[in-house]
């Protein structure tokens, strides 16, 4: 595997820390810098961008600012979301999961898009300003320590020393959880009206979690059914809808043009992504064939990208150059200087990375290097729809 474990922790904390001082900032407007021009073709509606600071949780922010994104689409105003309240029930249960699992799980920070999904069906919502997940003496998310103490909590746990587990495990994980995120906030005040979670995701936040579907494309599997999304941090297990390889960007494309987000999970470890310059596109040139120069230059302006097949895609995930080691959210369309179209995609790495927070990322890139992406039914054609909503498993 050619990322190992740190660099991949480093590019899901989004290498934001340095810059995360203020990570509730106004919504940025594109800017044009190092040699690339874009204009705006349709843009949907989004929070500030955040900073996820020193943790791996862009899946939390990513899926959180798909939420308040969906509050938009639906007319509400939107609430800043609390991304630690879903870290916080994320970690309690894959813990469950890992025990269960005898340990042969990846207990690590990150997470998957529909996580969100199924923790705001299961624990509700809670807004920023009631669950910070600050408690830890810091300003900004600080994992290093704290992910360190869970995994050899939860390692202690099953080596079993005394045969079987004591009933005590899961209350003791919980409260070193909770010691520094937060205890789960049963009831709180909102603009002067007392909630619990699930009343507050009820009456305030307001989305159906049933609205929403995840899909992916594999070769190696049948198409346009639902498949285990084959990833380390999929410690749910859960299935995404299996398409055709030309039918990715259609169906984004599809949902954009009607005003939703879709939320991303995609491999950012790559040449063509710069963290500097807020681009990401396939270059002609594998990195041995390019000369020290062309290496240097590849973010300068807009360059040849090579066209990506389905082959490619599937080849590169078996070999492990693909991999699923961040998520954002695309919020939208765009086109350089030369009329070449990209997705206008938000990320969590603070607005002073990329372009003011936000990254370009072209439509081979995306087919190439995404492992998932996540939206909303309403926003899917009806002809995808009604194919979906025709699936019957095996054996019914």
């Amino acid at each position: 595997m050619k990322k190992v474990k740190t660099f991949l922790i480093l590019l899901c904390a989004g290498m934001a820390a340095t810059y995360a001082q203020d990570d509730r900032v106004q919504n940025p407007n594109t800017a044009a810098k190092g040699g690339f021009q874009f204009t705006t073709v349709l843009n949907a509606e989004a929070m500030p961008v955040k900073s996820q600071g020193r943790s791996g949780t862009c899946w939390s922010y990513s899926g959180t600012s798909f939420l308040e994104s969906e509050m938009i689409k639906a007319g509400k105003k939107p609430v800043d979301l609390s991304e630690m309240f879903v870290v916080r029930n994320e970690y309690i249960e894959k813990a469950k999961m890992y025990v269960r699992m005898h340990g042969a799980l990846d207990y690590g920070q990150g997470g998957e898009l529909h996580d969100v999904i199924n923790l705001y069906r299961k624990y509700g919502a809670a807004p920023y300003s009631v669950y910070t997940g600050l408690h830890y003496g810091t300003k900004t998310n600080q994992f290093a320590e704290f992910a360190a103490i869970l995994k050899g909590f939860l390692q202690a746990v099953v080596e079993d020393k005394n045969a079987r587990l004591s009933t005590a495990w899961l209350p003791a994980f919980t409260k070193v959880v909770d010691s520094y995120l937060g205890k789960f906030p049963k009831t709180f005040t909102y603009k002067g009206k007392t909630y619990t979670p699930k009343s507050f995701a009820r009456e305030v936040v307001g989305l159906n979690p049933d609205d929403y579907i995840e899909f992916t494309s594999w070769e190696s599997e049948p198409k346009w059914k639902p498949v285990l999304l084959a990833v380390p941090d999929n410690w749910s297990y859960d299935k995404a809808w299996n398409v055709p390889f030309e039918d990715m960007t259609r169906i984004v494309d599809q949902a954009l043009h009607k005003g939703y987000t879709v939320g991303w999970a995609t491999d950012v470890s790559e040449l063509g992504f710069s963290r500097k310059k807020g681009i990401a596109y396939v270059p002609d040139k594998a990195a041995a064939d390019m000369t020290f120069k062309e290496k240097i230059a590849r973010f300068n302006e807009p360059k040849k990208e090579r066209e990506t097949t389905a082959e490619m895609r599937q080849r590169a995930f078996d070999d492990y150059e693909t991999t699923d080691d961040h998520g954002m959210q695309i919020v939208g369309l765009a086109r350089d200087q030369n009329g070449k179209a990209y997705y206008r995609v938000k990320n969590s790495w603070g607005p002073k990375k990329g372009r003011q927070g936000y990254w370009y990322v072209t439509k081979d890139y995306f087919r190439y290097k995404t492992t998932a992406f996540l939206l909303n039914k309403k926003a899917l054609s009806k002809a995808v729809r009604k194919r979906i909503e025709n699936y019957k498993p095996y054996g019914v």
